[in-house]
């Protein structure tokens, strides 16, 4: 597979800058992976979509204020994108600058903090935070929080509230699992008034969801390492659903990655890992039945996931179908449910 085969025409004005007024107001494409059919809809239609049974998985992680500025002693101007908070003093770090630091160098931070640069592997840096704040400190004090870089505005009063999902309870993560920002509160009830049952992983999404796929030829492509946790209980409801025939919806692909990385023996393991996991097209699912997710980057290794989940030749037709018919594209914008292709 060639990267130009993930490619499509997107309209500027079609990507979202802000989020919908209410969470559950955007719209909602339904595509049915077996046949292909589409059906245009609102997000608020879900629960006609789920059935007594279902098990929904949601992505527990929270955005933190991962970004932070400041200069090198040769006064040239730094931003820190924090990829992993390693230790009380010690993170792994995106830096973006004139030229890169070298390792023994010093940054000043604008909040006042020095920091050491250690090392340098690939993209990544490892910083020692020589300041009486721990990393995590000067993150929530002085840090800011990390929009996507196709949204074109600095962080706002409602960029706070709306790009965390309303079941955001872990920090550790550099950009929000953007299809769990649609729901609202009342919306889980009803879910779960209606026999729907909602269980959470944790993946912390990091600073490579950001990067660019750089090579020709698709399999040449590495993912950057990812965390991720399955409680207990998530891991025995949705190993008991599979034995029962329910069904399983991965809210995000984030939640699926971390589904998918966590079968041995056919099994849902519970407990930490990390993933480095590249799904494309030929790729065989052995959790998820359903994704719930929200429309991706060109040439983006999210759309090369969906085309692998809902059919290369499904995906295309649905796309181009929400460009003509104006959907709302990536982090603030609409929703897509695909109904996952049988494999012969």
């Amino acid at each position: 597979m060639q990267l130009q085969d993930f490619d499509y025409e997107l309209p500027d004005a079609l990507i979202a800058q802000v989020p919908a007024p209410e969470r559950r107001e955007s719209r909602l494409l339904h595509l049915d992976g077996s046949s292909g059919a589409l059906s245009d809809g609102a997000f608020g239609d879900l629960p006609r979509h789920c059935r007594p049974g279902d098990v929904l998985v949601l992505n527990d992680t929270r955005v933190v204020k991962a970004r932070l500025f400041g200069n090198k002693t040769s006064g040239g101007r730094v931003e820190l994108l924090i990829e992993r908070v390693l230790d009380h003093d010690r993170a792994l770090v995106q830096i973006r600058a004139s030229h890169a630091p070298k390792a023994g160098s010093y940054l000043q931070l604008d909040c006042g903090a020095r920091v050491r640069v250690v090392a340098r592997s690939e993209e990544f840096h490892e910083l020692v935070f020589e300041a009486d704040e721990g990393v995590a400190e000067v993150m929530a004090r002085h840090g800011r929080l990390p929009l996507p870089p196709y949204i074109g505005h600095a962080p706002e009063a409602v960029d706070e509230e709306r790009y965390q999902t309303v079941y955001a309870e872990r920090p550790g993560a550099v950009a929000a699992p953007t299809a769990g920002l649609h729901f609202d509160k009342p919306m889980l009830t009803q879910l779960r008034e209606s026999g729907v049952h909602i269980v959470t992983l944790t993946l912390h999404v990091g600073a490579g969801t950001f990067q660019p796929v750089r090579v020709v030829n698709v399999a040449d492509h590495h993912m950057h390492s990812e965390q991720y946790e399955i409680p207990a209980a998530t891991a025995a409801a949705i190993n008991a659903a599979r034995r029962e025939g329910r069904r399983v919806m991965a809210v995000g692909t984030t939640s699926l990655r971390a589904l998918e990385s966590a079968v041995t023996g056919g099994e849902l393991r519970e407990g930490p890992g990390e993933t480095r996991l590249f799904i494309t097209p030929g790729y065989r699912f052995a959790v998820v039945d359903r994704l719930l997710t929200n429309f991706h980057l060109p040439k983006s290794t999210l759309l090369m996931l969906v085309s692998a989940f809902g059919g290369v030749d499904n995906i295309r037709h649905a796309y181009t179908h929400a460009v003509n018919r104006r959907y709302r594209f990536f982090s603030y914008g609409d929703a897509m449910l695909i109904e996952k292709k049988a494999v012969a």
